[in-house]
């Protein structure tokens, strides 16, 4: 016999020694350990680096970077002296505490009539899909009216079109007077944000109908023989089972809403970068991270209890 026909024999033998479940594990982690390789060098690393430069005064020099570890200063330093940074968490906190709840009633809403069996019902979901694929920065930046960080300032009146400064106008002509200046700010501040409210709900608009699409049709045939109503049929059978989309919506929105690039934090943070003060950037950027684990936490506390869940 010759040496490649006993290699093979031994390979086919250590084969059959293998079970079928350690076989299914192995397969599993050929697939993923180009992204544990990926993992590793692109964010753990990168993150284990940027919590080192939080604790250190970084400096930057021909072909190095030198770090000396200085505690905490740099947090003392973002929170008690940045003239921007605690004001621009405020904002991104007050903003995204009256904006999630918006974006998720408005998802809900679109994804119950995209539910219906109507003409054009594929192309209309394809409409309320579309701003998740073309959602980059300068095309909302374009839209939203900011065109000076775009190259485009001769541009202003594309973003007419999806302005609502007409509202004080409105509720004029509508006989409503007499409203208290924040609620008057509110309502300016919620019509001027609804396309940024529709541009934000395509993923969650999708993640409602693939709830909605969940429930069996005896559900309806069993209400509709029993004579409920269709706002006594959502409220008893539609909004349970979307419950548990809600609570991933929600996180989903949360964590949208503060990572989104075009904030005043991240823009702070990015600016901070730029200028190569490495170390209060770090620091920024982990007292925002640890914001936005606290808000989820609190956010996933408050709403699980009141989901229902079929399996219970």
């Amino acid at each position: 016999m010759s040496d490649k026909t006993q290699a093979s024999a031994k390979t086919a033998k250590k084969r059959r020694g293998l079970s079928y479940e350690r076989r299914k594990a192995l397969y599993g982690y050929g697939f993923i350990s180009l992204w544990l390789v990926g993992t590793v060098l692109f964010f753990l690393i990168p993150l284990g680096k940027s919590l080192w430069y939080s604790f250190s005064k970084v400096s930057i020099e021909p072909g190095a970077v030198n770090t000396r570890f200085i505690g905490v200063d740099n947090y003392f330093k973002v929170i008690g002296e940045d003239p921007y940074y605690t004001e621009y968490l405020g904002k991104v906190l007050l903003e995204t505490l009256w904006k999630t709840p918006l974006i998720l009633i408005f998802s809900l809403f679109i994804a119950v009539i995209l539910n219906q069996k109507f003409r054009g019902r594929a192309l209309a979901r394809a409409v309320f899909f579309l701003p998740v694929i073309i959602a980059t920065g300068p095309v909302y930046r374009i839209i939203s009216g900011d065109m000076d960080s775009t190259g485009n300032s001769g541009a202003a009146q594309f973003s007419t079109m999806f302005s609502t400064n007409l509202v004080g106008e409105l509720m004029q002509f509508l006989g409503i007077y007499g409203l208290s200046d924040s609620m008057s700010t509110f309502i300016t501040a919620v019509a001027d944000n609804v396309f940024g409210i529709v541009w934000s709900s395509g993923i969650q608009i999708l993640l409602f109908l693939a709830a909605l699409q969940t429930i069996p049709p005896s559900a309806k045939e069993a209400a509709t023989m029993e004579g409920a109503t269709a706002w006594e049929y959502f409220w008893k059978i539609t909004f349970p089972y979307v419950g548990p989309y809600i609570l991933a919506n929600l996180i989903f929105t949360v964590i949208d809403s503060f990572t989104n690039p075009m904030n005043d934090v991240m823009g702070r943070i990015s600016a901070m970068r730029s200028q190569f003060d490495f170390g209060e950037a770090a620091s920024m950027a982990w007292i925002y991270f640890v914001i936005v684990l606290a808000a989820i936490g609190v956010v996933t506390g408050m709403v699980r209890k009141y989901i229902y869940y079929e399996n219970d």
